[in-house]
């Protein structure tokens, strides 16, 4: 699967992605931090990979789009540590790889996880 890591994201949780097989890229290593939200969907969507964020912007930016991709994960949790996030994407990945293929908004907090198939009606 291919993963595109937003800034709040840890190059930790990016390395790790790898690790397991996954093509993840980070937006500091591209040097494309200061990309506009709209352009970091645009640039997930063509690259078809999962955007990984703790910026709950992108939830409200891709359900107003009524787009069918990219899927995103927000990570909406207490502590935001690449332990955490790691932690969470074992969980996600062991379940939700068709639906991440599909195209859906998954939010992940301390104490579940919900994902939303999109479009978003």
């Amino acid at each position: 699967m291919k993963f595109l890591a937003d800034m709040g994201i840890s190059m930790d949780t990016v390395q790790w992605l790898r690790l397991q097989g996954h093509d993840a890229i980070h937006l500091s290593e591209e040097r494309l931090h200061k990309m506009s939200d709209d352009i970091i969907l645009i640039k997930s969507k063509n690259e078809g990979r999962v955007l990984l964020t703790c910026d709950l912007d992108f939830g409200h930016l891709l359900a107003n789009s009524k787009e069918i991709s990219p899927s995103v994960i927000i990570f909406r949790l207490e502590f935001q540590t690449a332990t955490q996030h790691i932690e969470k994407l074992k969980k996600i990945l062991s379940v939700s790889n068709e639906i991440l293929l599909a195209g859906t908004i998954i939010s992940v907090s301390d104490k579940k996880i919900r994902s939303r198939k999109l479009p978003v009606n």
